[in-house]
């Protein structure tokens, strides 16, 4: 079992977090197992000395990245304005959890 997370809003475009997506999946399907989770968050500009934020990520984008994640292969993927790498994490891992177990 494999997480990972990123964060939006920093000037990528919506087609590079799908290509991400593909990339990921393809580069850990050879290495150490596959990734299972997948956070995607907004960034948050913490000071000025900081990267700026590019834009505003719409909550319809979240959830269209996270519906090509899972149609992608991602088994869990969390996606939202608010979401971070800890976010619910120990469900995240029940999840998968119980996703696995059903596949035996």
């Amino acid at each position: 079992m494999a997480k990972t997370g990123i964060m939006v809003g920093i000037g990528e475009r919506d087609d590079e977090v799908l290509s991400f997506i593909d990339d990921l999946l393809a580069s850990t399907a050879t290495a150490n197992g596959p990734t299972d989770i997948l956070t995607i968050g907004q960034y948050l500009q913490p000071t000025r000395n900081h990267l700026p934020l590019d834009r505003f990520v719409h909550p319809d984008v979240f959830a269209m990245y996270k519906v090509e994640g899972m149609a992608r292969g991602l088994k869990v993927v969390e996606s939202g304005p608010m979401v971070r790498s800890s976010y619910h994490a120990d469900h995240q891992a029940d999840e998968l959890t119980d996703i696995l177990s059903l596949r035996k």
